[in-house]
């Protein structure tokens, strides 16, 4: 398995999490190998992992991650990163 890790920095807290729920949840569960998914948020500092059942599921996720990112949402990082153990 391996992971999408993204960094945000996010501007419009009420709105973005809308449109995460309403637009890139969904899209994100019905990309091809998807195991699993976390949002996080502290202030206004956002961290995701995507959980894809391979390294090439993952990468083609993470170069679709830049057009599915909600308005007042600015990308800091993108990684792909092998899962060595889950719980």
């Amino acid at each position: 398995m391996h992971a999408v890790v993204v960094r945000v920095t996010i501007g419009n807290l009420e709105g973005s999490v809308d449109e995460l729920q309403n637009q890139v949840v969904p899209q994100a569960k019905q990309a091809p190998g998807f195991q699993a998914g976390y949002w996080t948020r502290l202030g206004s500092s956002g961290l995701s992992m995507v959980v894809f059942e391979s390294e090439e599921a993952a990468n083609a996720a993470s170069q679709m991650v830049r057009s599915s990112v909600p308005s007042g949402v600015t990308i800091d990082d993108v990684e792909v990163r092998e899962v060595v153990a889950h719980a």
